[in-house]
């Protein structure tokens, strides 16, 4: 007898949780989950014992903390010009994790389609299922991973409810072009769809290249909800501060979620955010500067170990083609990596509803401090040898 809901029943351990406890009993350099291992930033820190020694401790309003609300939409029209209402266009989320299933619950019926570009990022799919959704796959090919629009166009019906689009893209890198996201705008708009947009990776976009809004697109604005966090850009991934943006009536579908899922965040750390996020723009040019240089160098000792790598174009991470390497499929290769190698990646796989098509894939992280990714260059080497 099983006590699992039936919802529920399809939803195993995630990768990240298998390959990290591999990593660890063989006490191999982890390359595969993507957080830092380096410390946030001082005055981000500092800002939150603030907060807490002010004793701002106790349930932060369910919509967030007026003053980060405020700061969100100041940051975004500096950025991007965009305007956005703080009191009735931003709900204050746990997390992006969070931002997105509470979307997916406030506007997904049972039987809608979600279209997904995969491999995609692994809560999408329960998301879509825990609504009773019904998700339609795009797959992005290597090593460019473009959007051809007729392949795209086909996926679209009148079941057709929400597309949701990761740009920067985890797992592969990619940062969805000015044309792509027109296309992806006129594709919503001739259907009547919705786009739920997931931009953790904003400000990790390399070799001048740009990120660019959804929400501004033509006959976007109104249909669109974007989600963002404080994560990825400032290294405190286990603060979980995320936000969505969107037009109030779309807001409201995933407010009636959120507030029976975690009502709210953490205060104290929703008035660090505040200062995060009114930093001066030259942190922003250093956080990219310092990750592509982390890019480059783990690029490079990918290269020198053999592994042919698809550069990314931003995000934190690089896909590897390991198809001429000799192994069954990217699991094996990743158990292989970590235990006789002892360095840890992610299989791909996992990110495809077909796994056979990330099977010849694998996922390396760079946020890490660059003692780490010397020695898994070091280790990489290995590879050399065990040929």
């Amino acid at each position: 007898m099983t006590y699992l809901a039936n919802r529920v029943q399809g939803f195993g351990t995630t990768i990240f949780a298998e390959m990290t406890a591999l990593a660890v009993a063989h006490d191999a350099v982890n390359l595969g989950q993507g957080f830092p291992d380096f410390a946030a930033p001082t005055f981000l820190k500092e800002a939150a014992h603030a907060a807490i020694a002010a004793d701002l401790n106790q349930y932060a309003p369910s919509y967030g903390r007026p003053a980060l609300k405020q700061a969100i939409a100041a940051k975004v029209k500096r950025h991007y010009g965009l305007e956005v209402d703080p009191n009735h266009d931003i709900l204050v989320t746990h997390g992006a994790t969070e931002a997105l299933c509470a979307a997916v619950l406030g506007l997904v019926n049972p039987g809608d389609e979600v279209i997904l570009f995969e491999p995609f990022y692994d809560s999408y799919v329960p998301d879509v299922l825990l609504a009773g959704g019904v998700p339609r796959f795009y797959t992005l090919r290597q090593p460019d991973w473009a959007v051809d629009r007729a392949e795209l166009a086909a996926l679209f019906n009148h079941k057709t409810k929400l597309i949701v689009v990761n740009t920067p893209h985890n797992p592969t890198g990619k940062v969805f072009t000015h044309d792509e996201l027109g296309m992806i705008a006129d594709l919503c708009q001739e259907h009547d769809v919705l786009a739920l947009t997931d931009e953790v990776y904003e400000h990790i976009v390399f070799d001048g290249r740009k990120h660019h809004l959804l929400a501004q697109f033509p006959g976007m604005a109104h249909r669109t909800l974007t989600i963002s966090s404080l994560g990825k850009t400032f290294s405190v991934t286990g603060w979980k501060i995320g936000w969505i943006m969107a037009p109030p009536d779309l807001l409201a579908a995933a407010f009636r979620a959120h507030q029976f899922m975690t009502f709210c965040g953490a205060a104290p750390l929703q008035e660090a955010a505040v200062t995060a996020l009114s930093t001066h723009d030259d942190y922003y040019m250093a956080l990219t500067h310092d990750y592509q240089q982390k890019r480059d160098f783990l690029v490079k000792a990918l290269q020198d170990a053999g592994l042919p790598p698809i550069t990314p174009a931003g995000t934190y991470f690089v896909m590897v083609d390991i198809s001429d390497l000799g192994f069954s499929d990217d699991v094996a290769f990743c158990r292989y990596l970590t235990t006789e190698i002892g360095v840890a990646a992610i299989p791909p796989s996992a990110f495809f509803h077909h796994p056979a098509d990330g099977a010849q894939l694998a996922r390396f992280t760079f946020c890490k401090s660059q003692p780490v990714l010397a020695e898994a260059a070091a280790r990489l080497q290995r590879l050399r040898s065990a040929k």
